[in-house]
């Protein structure tokens, strides 16, 4: 299935450069019924392994199939962080598929409860306080390694200010099966 994943996201990208629409959703369906599963996903594309568009859904709302194809084209051409992809690029970029499970929320009472509740490196964290609302896959643990840096880069994301945990946002976590 990984392979099928992985297939389907750059033709996805491939068939925009082209604006064709090669991908037969129809038999793709009939032969993977998985991909009619109500799933969230993140396509994040990296070039020279620096971010080159990230573009994902946090909650399930439309098939697997129609999710990936859409955050595809979307990490490639609608990025405001960044211009549309070129075809020379996507000869070197490297594709990163995330599958996410569905948010749960984390109550917590202070810092240092929720501190307890994360499992660093493991976690993607939602995070959501007056109508602004931010997320770091589990992979931004890589970059930023401690609860601390994670939160306080999270809290910036979300336009809260670093400190935001003081303000005790609401917070949901969920995992990511990573496809590459």
């Amino acid at each position: 299935m990984e392979k099928v994943i992985r297939s389907l996201v750059k033709q996805a990208i491939l068939d925009e450069f082209d604006k064709t629409q090669s991908i037969d959703t129809k038999m793709l369906l009939e032969k993977y019924p998985a991909l009619a599963q109500q799933r969230a996903t993140f396509v994040t594309l990296s070039l020279d392994g620096r971010l080159r568009g990230c573009i994902g859904s946090l909650v399930a709302h439309r098939t697997l199939l129609d999710d990936l194809i859409h955050n595809a084209k979307s990490a490639a051409f609608e990025d405001p962080r960044f211009y549309p992809l070129s075809p020379e690029e996507f000869k070197k970029v490297v594709i990163e598929i995330s599958l996410l499970s569905p948010p749960e929320p984390l109550l917590y009472d202070s810092i240092e409860d929720l501190k307890s509740k994360v499992s660093v490196g493991i976690d993607g964290i939602i995070l959501q306080k007056e109508g602004k609302r931010a997320t770091f896959l589990p992979q931004v643990w890589e970059q930023l390694p401690t609860f601390e840096h994670f939160f306080s880069h999270l809290c910036q994301k979300a336009g809260l200010g670093a400190n935001c945990l003081e303000h005790h946002p609401d917070i949901w976590r969920y995992r990511v099966e990573k496809i590459k």
